[in-house]
């Protein structure tokens, strides 16, 4: 019984390593260019909101500057609606206050390369500097 039993893992370990094998040729046999690999981790789909990521993907794409509101509904208003760590919502003078003392300039500086909780640009990497400045004025257009 007990050489059954030592048969049968032997056997056992035996396709377990055939399969390794296996796998192991199928890996090396892939097309390990560079375009190959960007092929196979591109993301599978991209998040729109609809209407406006139709305004704003067209904008970036024709080459033309972005409206602050369209960078806000793109990139910043997922944290400024609400105060997210602390972000100063939008046409909230009191979170505002502190930070429009300082200048435009701070202001514009600290939303380019981040500050504290934001990260550079608000997340918005392909926005410009443009782009930017016209969301943080759409951001206190009420006060």
């Amino acid at each position: 019984m007990k050489l059954l039993s030592q048969l049968k893992w032997k056997r056992v370990l035996a396709v377990i390593a055939g399969l390794a094998v296996a796998g192991g040729v199928a890996a090396m046999t892939q097309d390990m260019s560079r375009e190959a690999i960007a092929e196979r981790i591109k993301p599978a789909a991209k998040v729109r909101i609809a209407g406006e990521a139709t305004a704003t993907a067209a904008a970036a794409q024709s080459g033309e500057a972005r409206s602050g509101e369209q960078v806000y509904n793109q990139a910043c208003g997922a944290c400024h609606n609400g105060g997210l760590l602390g972000a100063p919502k939008i046409n909230d003078a009191g979170d505002w206050e502190g930070r429009l003392s300082q200048g435009m300039d701070v202001l514009l500086e600290h939303s380019i390369n981040g500050f504290n909780a934001m990260p550079p640009r608000g997340g918005c990497a392909n926005c410009s500097d443009e782009e930017i400045l016209a969301a943080i004025e759409y951001m206190i257009s009420d006060l």
